[in-house]
């Protein structure tokens, strides 16, 4: 199939500010699944559940002796989350923002994928139903998301579907827009940009309702799905270490970009293989936790839940999911 053209601009990557210390990863559970690319995960109720490539949504006993499927989008979910109402709400790439009922797997639209809503990727749900969602970009489906790095245009965004049906942007010109993760008291969203190494955050409510900052900014890795824990910390999946290949080519005249997305599939700029996840604090952007290393069996974090003292990982390549106890 031919791949979708680009069309570069001139930019510049943030600076790398940081590294992580080296195998700091605690030991870690593989629990295989039978579907491939469990890119997010969400843990409820004793179980964790997980989207994989083939529509299906899978729930797992936390001990990983027991897999159900719970549904099948008919698309590519990806990230899920927990809606008030007791059913699932889950971005999927080719359908949009559905909400999957649990016990009888039906699935109800709630912002349809199209020309306003291209790639839906990451959400974050309020108690009263509004949900914090991302659509990554208007220029590329997903299956092409290198295209959008080495294009860099920007026009991702964080949109807001209020309870009533209502949607409206609350933040444009992300580049490729990714995770969302909602602060425990619903005072601010945070949004990670995966092309520019940061996260952004809007703050929703007092005086200040409707700014945008930096929040961290230069992450030495690539920020995918993002997720608030049960520790309240803001945890952050990085399925890569910057690459430098990218940033060099980012230097290149535009042309010169548009020929390196046109090399066969084995030529590609790829990912480097690591696991690696991070926890910063909510009010500063510091670093409390910073978990990296490899293992032969798993790789490319995509998405990450802390809960009650346990990290659970998913990743876009994978048939599984992993857990590492905190220390």
């Amino acid at each position: 199939m031919r791949r979708p053209s680009i069309d570069p601009v001139v930019w510049q990557p943030s600076k790398q500010v940081d590294r992580p210390a080296k195998n700091t990863l605690p030991p870690l559970t593989v629990v295989q699944v039978n579907g491939r690319g469990t890119e997010d995960v969400l843990v409820e109720h004793g179980h964790v559940y997980t989207g994989v490539e083939d529509g299906r949504i899978l729930r797992l006993t936390q001990d990983g002796r027991r897999l159900d499927t719970v549904a099948d989008t008919g698309g590519r979910p990806l990230g899920i989350e927990a809606y008030p109402d007791g059913r699932l709400l889950v971005c999927d790439a080719d359908r949009g923002l559905l909400l999957v009922d649990r016990v009888s797997g039906d699935v109800e639209v709630l912002v349809e994928r199209g020309p306003d809503l291209r790639v839906c990727n990451n959400a974050a749900v309020a108690a009263d139903g509004t949900v914090y969602f991302t659509d990554s970009t208007n220029r590329f489906d997903l299956q092409h998301w290198k295209a959008d790095l080495l294009e860099h245009r920007g026009t991702g965004r964080l949109l807001r579907r209020d309870p009533d049906g209502s949607v409206e942007t609350l933040a444009g010109g992300l580049h490729f827009g990714n995770g969302v993760a909602l602060a425990p008291d619903e005072s601010y969203v945070v949004v990670a940009q995966t092309g520019s190494y940061q996260l952004d955050k809007i703050v929703l409510t007092g005086d200040r309702q409707g700014e945008a900052e930096v929040f961290v900014a230069g992450l030495p890795g690539f920020p995918d799905n993002i997720a608030t824990g049960s520790d309240g910390l803001v945890w952050i999946a990085m399925p890569s270490r910057r690459i430098a290949a990218l940033d060099i080519t980012s230097r290149l005249h535009p042309a010169l970009r548009k020929a390196v997305w046109a090399l066969p599939e084995a030529l590609q700029i790829k990912e480097k293989r690591v696991i690696w996840t991070r926890a910063v604090d909510g009010a500063t952007g510091r670093v409390v936790h910073d978990f990296c290393g490899t293992r032969p069996d798993f790789h490319m974090v995509t998405g990450v839940r802390e809960f009650a003292g346990r990290v659970y990982l998913g990743s876009l390549n994978e048939r599984a999911i992993a857990h590492f106890e905190l220390p």
